[in-house]
């Protein structure tokens, strides 16, 4: 699905740089998952409220990638991902509460990922009602032979604020 996806959307000399990046950022997520991961055991063990209800991922699809740059009026070149879309790697934090949105909000701004950007949807809910914490992280990758750094998205919201 992928490799037809790319075929459509992205010029040939395109897509196995785009598979590569890929790569790179499904491992960005993993890392940041683990990190979550680590938090969530950690809640289980110390405390009697865990902030953390579950943990999503995803990687944007070329599709989407693609329809993003044109509603930005970018071509849909590789050369315009990194700038122009922050969110190809994105981690759903689902929470109970509020304040556990903010418990984990403070976690990553005070981890050893560099923050890039905050949305507070909670406190300025968008126009059409949306509501999320929205922290872009620029996390380090260590490949075999380069460390690439690149956005991972992570919104977190209250189970009471859907999808």
């Amino acid at each position: 699905m992928l490799e037809n996806e790319l075929r459509q959307l992205f010029p040939m000399e395109e897509r196995m740089t785009m598979v590569r990046k890929a790569q790179v950022y499904s491992a960005a997520i993993k890392l940041v998952k683990m990190k979550l991961d680590v938090w969530d055991n950690e809640f289980k063990l110390t405390s009697s409220h865990n902030p953390i209800h579950h943990v999503e991922s995803r990687i944007k699809t070329p599709e989407s990638t693609a329809a993003k740059l044109e509603r930005q009026g970018q071509p849909v070149r590789m050369d315009r991902l990194e700038e122009y879309v922050h969110d190809l790697a994105g981690v759903r934090v689902v929470c109970r509460y509020i304040n556990d949105v903010y418990q984990i909000a403070n976690l990553l701004n005070n981890s050893d990922l560099e923050v890039i950007k905050i949305r507070d949807y909670i406190q300025d809910p968008k126009p059409n009602g949306y509501r999320s914490y929205h922290i872009v992280l620029r996390v380090p990758v260590e490949l075999s032979d380069s460390r690439p750094s690149v956005p991972v998205e992570v919104q977190i919201r209250t189970i009471a604020m859907g999808t």
